[in-house]
């Protein structure tokens, strides 16, 4: 959630991030009125409370034939303080679901606006070109016998995928390659739960308007994780870090689920959109005031693994209407899709400043004084999308690929997959 004293203190600059998202900026006073409320609501019981208490030592004081009629006295006004408590649970549950509308304050610069009103910031690499037909992904992947749709459908249903042979090995080498950049760069590896609590999954603001994303197991009131964000968020809830010695990086390993729902039709053709996929995701926790450095940091690494890669791609910055619920800024790399003739999300890197930490209760303690918020961002480092734009981009007019230098070690030093007889 936002800091509630920004929410008094500054309500245009929260009415103008959610106008810029393209929220009502109704939900703003909403929340204010809410908040109001709430707080009168916990002035009242504490008064009543503290006059209860003090009854209370009347009480004991008071001569036998006094006691009778103040204990009845007591008795009513017991009854008024629980009706007060009651009155508080139910001005705070009335003043979270208003404050659950309100999405974290943008970042100044972010640009207003929906999906297509992103601002470009640069392209790198040469759009390749072809003397040869190219082939889209997925025909290469079954030439090479790498990805099998047609099995992955009979045994799961649609969008799901056997990664096989090369293909298996091909995502293998790609997470591996992405670890070791993470441990050169001094992320912690994990390899996180992909089942979490209800309480993990709202605090990292999964469970808001695209909740419907999400698989939810209601037996065991579980859901499945969309990216081992949720997990590395919800690592150190309710802890106070120590981040004396500069901010704490993770970098977590694991399986992927979306249900992908609202996208009948949209890339129903091989791995593009998918309901499961692995991912090496980086997380990290430091000082607010750092956060938007260790943002340009985040973005920085994954430029690095897709120039390794030798893919050609730009970045965006995406706009505020684009934005999920916690992330203040989030850039987007999209690589070149030659058979597409598009540039496609591969990675996308968020800084959600404080929106997680307060609503997972993570903080630090800065010189020594009272605690505060940390500031929480993420970015993908590798996930199994990358073999469309590898095999796509590195193809031969043969069906081969070539296998890019700093991924060769991870494959037994193979220099270009072959197309199997």
């Amino acid at each position: 959630m936002i800091d509630p004293v920004l929410l008094r203190d500054a309500p245009d600059l929260v009415t103008r991030s959610q106008v810029a998202r393209g929220h009502s900026p109704e939900t703003v006073e909403a929340a204010l009125v809410a908040d109001r409320e709430r707080r009168a609501a916990i002035t009242a019981f504490e008064e009543l409370r503290a006059a209860q208490n003090a009854f209370g030592k009347d009480v004991a004081k008071a001569p036998k034939d006094e006691k009778a009629a103040l204990v009845a006295e007591a008795k009513g006004l017991a009854d008024r303080v629980k009706q007060a408590q009651a009155a508080v649970a139910v001005a705070e549950e009335a003043a979270d679901a208003a404050f659950a509308k309100i999405e974290n304050i943008i970042i100044d610069g972010v640009p207003a606006g929906g999906e297509a009103d992103f601002v470009e910031i640069r392209r790198v690499g040469e759009v390749p070109t072809f003397d040869f037909a190219p082939r889209d992904h997925l025909e290469l992947g079954e030439l090479l016998g790498a990805i099998d749709m047609e099995r992955g459908a009979k045994v799961s249903g649609a969008r799901f995928y056997f990664l096989k042979g090369i293909g298996a090995r091909l995502e293998i080498a790609l997470m591996n390659l992405a670890l070791n950049s993470a441990l050169e760069a001094g992320f912690i590896p994990l390899i996180t739960p992909t089942l979490v609590r209800p309480e993990i999954m709202r605090g990292t603001g999964f469970l808001g308007e695209h909740s419907d994303e999400v698989y939810h197991l209601p037996d065991d009131d579980l859901y499945l994780t969309g990216t081992s964000e949720v997990a590395l968020a919800g690592y150190h809830k309710d802890e106070i870090l120590d981040l004396a010695d500069g901010p704490l990086r993770y970098a977590g390993w694991s399986t992927c689920y979306r249900r992908e729902a609202g996208s009948h039709g949209k890339d129903t053709r091989g791995i593009i959109r998918v309901h499961q996929f692995n991912k090496l995701e980086m997380f990290v926790y430091t000082t607010p005031e750092e956060a938007e450095k260790e943002h340009e940091r985040l973005l920085g690494w994954q430029e690095e693994m897709l120039g390794k890669l030798g893919l050609t791609y730009r970045v965006i910055d995406v706009a505020a209407g684009d934005l999920g619920s916690s992330a203040a800024r989030k850039f987007d790399i999209e690589a070149w899709i030659p058979t597409q003739d598009a540039y496609r999300e591969l990675t996308s890197t968020s800084n959600c400043t404080t929106y997680q930490s307060r609503r997972l209760d993570i903080r630090h303690r800065p010189d020594g004084g009272r605690t505060q918020p940390v500031a929480t961002l993420n970015g993908t480092l590798a996930t199994t999308r990358w073999i469309v734009a590898l095999l796509e981009t590195h193809q031969r007019a043969d069906g081969s690929v070539w296998v890019p230098e700093p991924l060769r070690p991870y494959l037994g030093g193979l220099e270009v997959l072959e197309p199997i007889a």
